[in-house]
C-alpha cells in the first residue's frame, strides 16, 4: 500500500471522509472516486484557473472610479488626465485586489463547506463590466453613483435569500428543458473556449474585428494599429501566443492523454515561471513600459497585505433620490445572476456528476443557492460587483474534484493570496489560456445527450449553446434557449391540442418529456422546521393535558407520545372515551 493510498485510506475513514463523502468512508452514499489528495490537487487547478480574477477583476472595477471624487472641472469632466484622481485609483485597484481575494476565499470555503460542491466563486466576469462601464460609468459618468450601485447589490443579494429560503431558485431551474440544461453546459464549454483564445484572459489567437465579427489576431500589443487589430504581415508572430500553445496547451494536453495527475497546474505553473523573467524577453509579462513597470514593482513586493481604505463599507443606504435608473440596476444584476448562477451551478453540478436524472436537481442545491445570494450582499460591502458561481471550477472537477473539498482549497487558496497578491495577481492570462480550452473541449462532449432526433428540442439547445460564446453571456444563450423552445414547441402544442392530436409533426413522439406543473411543495428545511415546530407544541399540550389529568384525578398519566394511548381512564370512563 503506497503513502498516497494510506493517506486517502486514513481521511476517508475520519469524520472528514464521512462528511464529504468520500470514497471508502462509511457514508451512505460515497462519491465514487471521491478521494482526499485528489480533491486537494483539484482544488489548487480550480484556483490557478481563476487567479487571474484578481487582477482582471480589479482592473475592470478601478475603471468606474470607485469612491475617488473628480476635481478636474469643465477642462477635465472625468479625469483623464488629473495627477490626484490617478493617484486614488492607484489605492483603489490595490483595494479592489484585497477584496476580490477576500471575497472569492470567504464564498468558495462556505460554498465547499455547507453544499459539498465542488464549485468556487468570485466576483462574476461579465456582470463586472455592466456594472463599472453601464451603470456607474467610467470615472463615474454613468447613470447611478458608485456607492448607490453597490448599494443595489446588496439588496440584490437579500432578494436572493428570499428566492432561495423560499426554493423558487430551484423551480426555476427545475422548468427548464433537459436539452437547454444540457446545451447550457456545452455552451459554457464554448464560452471558456472564446475567452481563452481572447487576448485579455487567453493566449490572443483571436481578437474583434471590423469587416467580421473576429478574425485572426497573434501579434504583440504594439503591433496593433489605430483600430486595434493585428496586421496582416505580423499575425500569429506573438512569442506569448505560442508559448500558451506549446507549453499550456499541447504539452497539458499530451500529460492529460497519458491522465498524469496535476496536468492542468502543471501547464499553467510552466508557462507562469517563463514569463516572470524581465529582461528583454518578448514573452515577459513585465514589458519596460508604464504598467509593466507598475506590475513588476508590485510583482517584487512578493508578500504585502493592502488593507482595503477606500471602498469598504461605503455604500450609499439612503434611497430617497435612486431614481428609475437605480431599479433599472437592480433587476438587471437580479435576472443577470439567476441565469448565469443557475446554468453554471447546474452545468458543474452535471460535469461532476452530481445531478439526479430523476429530480434533474443536484445534492445541496439550496446551500449552494444560499452561500451564492450571501456572498452577493457581503461583497458589495468589500466594494465589489455581484459574485457568482464561476465556470473555470470545471479546471478543478477536470482534475478530479468531486466534493466541496475542493472548494475549500481555492478558497484557503484564495486566502493566501491576500498576502501574496503580488505572486497570484502576476500569472499572466496566457498561461491560463489553453487551460480554458481544453477545458471547454472536455465540457462540449456533453452535445451527445442533447435530443437531436426532434427538432422542437434541437433547436433550442442549439440557438442556446451558440449564443453563448457569440454574446459573451450565458444568461442571454438561456434567454434565447427558452424563447426559442417556447415559440416552437408552443405553437405545437397549440395546433395539436385544437385537432386533438391528428396534425402532430414527425418524430413527435421523440419530444422529450416536461410540463410546466412544477410540484409546489415547501422547501425540504421549511417541512422539517415546520415537523420540529408541531412536534414541540404537541409535547407542550400533551404535559399541559398531563398536568389537568392529574389535577382532576380522571386518570394516570402514562407516558407524553403522541403515537402511543395516553391515559388510562377508569372503567367508568371508557364509554365515554370512545
Amino acid at each position: 500500500m503506497g503513502f498516497t493510498t494510506k493517506i486517502n485510506d486514513a481521511v476517508a475513514r475520519s469524520f472528514i471522509g464521512k462528511y464529504f463523502q468520500l470514497e471508502g468512508s462509511s457514508h451512505a452514499r460515497p462519491r465514487q472516486n471521491a478521494r482526499f489528495l485528489t480533491e486537494l490537487r483539484a482544488g489548487l487547478a480550480t484556483f490557478f484557473a481563476m487567479a487571474y480574477i484578481i487582477s482582471t477583476n480589479a482592473g475592470i472595477l478601478t475603471d468606474s472610479g470607485g469612491s475617488c471624487i473628480c476635481n478636474g472641472g469643465a477642462d477635465d469632466p472625468i479625469c483623464l488626465a488629473n495627477v490626484e484622481y490617478d493617484a486614488c485609483q492607484a489605492t483603489l485597484r490595490r483595494d479592489f485586489i484585497t477584496g476580490t481575494a477576500a471575497i472569492s476565499a470567504l464564498t468558495s470555503f462556505c460554498m465547499g463547506l455547507f453544499s459539498n460542491l465542488p464549485v468556487s466563486l468570485a466576483p462574476g466576469m461579465g456582470i463586472n463590466a455592466y456594472f463599472a462601464y453601464t451603470v456607474v460609468g467610467f470615472h463615474g459618468s454613468g447613470p447611478v453613483p458608485y456607492k448607490l450601485a453597490l448599494t443595489a447589490v446588496f439588496i440584490e443579494g437579500f432578494v436572493f435569500i428570499a428566492l432561495t429560503l423560499l426554493g423558487m431558485r430551484q423551480w426555476l431551474a427545475r422548468i427548464v428543458p433537459a436539452s437547454i440544461k444540457i446545451a447550457s453546459g456545452v455552451g459554457i464549454g464554448l464560452f471558456l473556449t472564446i475567452i481563452g483564445m481572447y487576448g485579455s484572459a487567453g493566449i490572443g489567437v483571436i481578437t474583434g474585428a471590423q469587416a467580421t465579427p473576429l478574425e485572426l489576431g497573434g501579434c504583440y500589443d504594439y503591433q496593433l494599429d489605430e483600430d486595434g487589430l493585428c496586421p496582416s504581415g505580423v499575425k500569429m508572430r506573438s512569442g506569448k501566443m505560442w508559448i500558451g500553445i506549446f507549453c499550456g496547451g499541447f504539452l497539458t494536453a499530451i500529460l492529460l492523454a497519458y491522465r498524469v495527475k496535476g496536468a492542468i497546474l502543471a501547464g499553467i505553473i510552466l508557462v507562469s515561471i517563463i514569463s516572470w523573467p524581465r529582461g528583454d524577453s518578448p514573452v515577459t509579462y513585465f514589458p519596460h513600459t508604464a504598467t509593466g513597470d507598475s506590475n513588476f514593482d508590485f510583482f517584487k513586493k512578493v508578500v504585502a497585505f493592502h488593507p482595503i481604505e477606500k471602498v469598504l463599507n461605503v455604500n450609499q443606504w439612503n434611497l430617497g433620490g435612486a431614481g428609475g435608473q437605480f431599479a433599472i440596476a437592480l433587476f438587471t444584476f437580479l435576472y443577470v445572476d439567476i441565469l448565469d448562477c443557475t446554468g453554471t451551478l447546474y452545468s458543474m453540478a452535471r460535469y461532476s456528476g452530481q445531478v439526479d436524472p430523476k429530480t434533474g436537481d443536484f445534492e445541496g442545491s439550496t446551500m449552494a443557492f444560499l452561500v451564492d445570494a450571501s456572498g452577493i450582499s457581503i461583497g458589495s460591502l468589500f466594494g465589489l460587483s455581484p459574485v457568482t458561481a464561476f465556470i473555470e471550477s470545471g479546471a478543478g472537477i477536470a482534475e478530479g474534484g468531486k466534493t466541496g473539498l475542493t472548494a475549500m482549497v481555492t478558497g484557503v487558496c484564495f486566502f493566501i493570496s491576500i498576502f501574496f497578491a503580488p505572486i497570484f495577481a502576476s500569472i499572466p492570462p496566457w498561461a491560463t489560456g489553453c487551460t480554458l480550452i481544453i477545458i471547454g473541449s472536455m465540457m462540449a462532449s456533453a452535445v451527445k445527450d442533447i435530443n437531436w432526433k426532434y427538432f422542437g428540442d434541437a433547436l433550442p439547445a442549439f440557438i442556446t449553446l451558440a449564443t453563448m460564446p457569440f454574446t459573451y453571456s450565458i444568461a442571454y444563450g438561456l434567454i434565447a434557449g427558452i424563447i426559442t423552445y417556447i415559440m416552437i414547441n408552443g405553437t405545437i402544442g397549440l395546433i395539436a391540442l385544437i385537432t386533438k392530436g391528428r396534425v402532430v409533426p414527425p418524430m413527435y413522439e421523440l419530444k422529450e418529456p416536461w410540463t410546466w406543473k412544477i410540484s409546489l411543495s415547501p422547501p425540504s428545511w421549511l417541512g422539517r422546521a415546520i415537523k420540529g415546530y408541531v412536534l414541540a407544541t404537541s409535547r407542550s399540550l400533551l404535559r399541559i393535558s398531563d398536568a389537568l389529568v392529574r389535577a382532576s384525578g380522571w386518570g394516570t398519566p402514562r407516558v407524553s407520545d403522541p403515537d402511543v394511548d395516553l391515559y388510562e381512564l377508569p372503567p367508568q370512563y371508557s364509554r365515554a372515551r370512545q
